[in-house]
C-alpha cells in the first residue's frame, strides 16, 4: 500500500532525529543520509498503520542498518589512503543534533567521534543513544535486542573508553575566535615560537586528504614538529595556490562545536581545520582536506552569513 501524505509527514518530522543518530554512529553525513533514506524505504514497505510507536520503529531500523554499515566502514578504512578523520559538520547544521546538555555536544565533538572509533558497534550505538539522545536503558535494550542490564553494562564501558580520552574544554562561540585569532596570529607570525607557547607538549596535528589531496600519511607529534609544520602550512605561497585552485581566504569558525578553521576558494571549502583546546593549551589539529568529505560544508558555507575573511592568503 502506497504511502499516504499523513504517513511521509510522520516520517520527514523524524529526518533530523535520525539524521543526528547516523551521523554519531557513522562519523560520515554523506553515509547518514543514505542510512536514512533506507529507513524510509523501509518505512514505505511496511505495513505502517500497525506500528504502534512509529518512532521507536524507525529508530531501531536505522541504528541497525548502521550497526551493518560499520562493520564494512571498519574494513574500508583498513584501507583508506592515509589518515581517516570524520566528516565536520560546521555550526547550525542540523546534523549536529541535540546541543542542550554538554553530554549532548561532547558527543558530537571531533575529538568524541574520533574516540568513538575504538568502540565497538554495539558500544557506539548504546553510547550515541543514551549519551547524546538520552534515551532510557530500556529502549536501548528493545532497539539492539539486549537485555535492559546488558545495556547499562555496555554504556558505562562505552563512557568509560571515552572518558579515558582527553579531556574536552567547553568554550562559546566569542572565546572559540579568540582562540582561532591567537593561533592565527602566532601561525603567520613568520616564527615558531609564538606557536609553540600555544601548544601542549603532546599536541598532534593529523590531515585526512584521502588520497585526492596532500596529506602526511603520519601525524606530526610534539609542541615544536607541530609548530613548524603550522608555520609551513599557513606561510603563503604559489604552488598552495596553484594546488588549491586560487588564493585561500581563511575564516574563524566553529565545527561539530570545537574552534575550526575554514579555508575558502571562490566560495567553495577546501579545509577545516578542527582545534581540540584544553585547560593546558592546544592538543590536536585536526584538518579535514578531502574534497568528499567537505561537500556538505560547502553547502552551509554558501547558505551562512560568514562575513569578511580573517585574512586572504594571496
Amino acid at each position: 500500500m502506497p504511502l499516504t501524505a499523513y504517513d511521509v509527514d510522520r516520517f520527514e518530522a523524524s529526518r533530523p532525529r535520525l539524521e543526528a543518530i547516523a551521523y554519531r554512529l557513522l562519523g560520515s553525513a554523506g553515509e547518514a543520509e543514505d542510512a536514512v533514506q533506507e529507513t524510509f524505504l523501509r518505512w514505505h514497505a511496511a505495513d505502517v498503520d500497525n506500528i504502534e510507536v512509529p518512532e521507536a520503529w524507525l529508530t531501531k531500523v536505522l541504528t541497525n542498518l548502521c550497526l551493518n554499515q560499520l562493520a564494512s566502514a571498519r574494513a574500508r578504512r583498513e584501507r583508506y589512503v592515509g589518515q581517516w578523520l570524520p566528516e565536520p559538520l560546521l555550526a547550525g547544521d542540523p546534523m549536529l543534533g541535540p546541543a542542550d546538555t554538554a553530554e549532548q555536544r561532547e558527543s558530537v565533538s571531533y575529538a568524541v567521534l574520533i574516540l568513538m572509533e575504538r568502540l565497538s558497534p554495539n558500544e557506539r550505538a548504546v553510547y550515541v543513544l543514551r549519551e547524546a539522545f538520552e534515551y532510557p536503558h530500556r529502549e536501548i535494550a528493545h532497539i539492539l535486542d539486549i537485555t535492559e542490564a546488558t545495556s547499562q553494562q555496555i554504556f558505562h564501558r562505552a563512557k568509560k573508553h571515552v572518558a579515558d580520552g582527553k579531556a574536552r574544554t567547553e568554550i562559546d562561540e566569542a572565546a572559540a575566535r579568540r582562540i582561532i585569532e591567537e593561533f592565527l596570529t602566532a601561525a603567520t607570525s613568520g616564527r615558531i615560537e609564538p606557536l609553540v607557547r600555544l601548544l601542549t607538549e603532546d599536541a598532534i596535528a593529523i590531515g585526512d586528504g584521502g588520497g585526492k589531496v596532500p596529506a602526511r600519511a603520519k601525524p606530526f607529534e610534539g609542541a615544536v614538529a607541530v609548530a613548524k609544520f603550522l608555520w609551513g602550512l599557513f606561510k603563503p605561497s604559489q604552488a598552495k595556490r596553484a594546488l588549491i585552485g586560487g588564493a585561500p581566504e581563511v575564516y574563524p569558525w566553529t565545527a561539530n562545536g570545537d574552534p575550526a578553521i575554514v579555508v575558502t576558494v571562490d566560495g567553495r571549502v577546501v579545509g577545516v581545520m578542527c582545534l581540540e583546546v584544553t585547560a593546558e593549551g592546544i592538543t590536536a589539529f585536526r584538518s579535514q582536506v578531502n574534497p568528499d568529505k567537505l561537500e556538505r560544508a560547502s553547502a552551509r558555507w554558501a547558505a551562512a552569513d560568514h562575513g569578511e575573511p580573517l585574512f586572504n592568503a594571496s
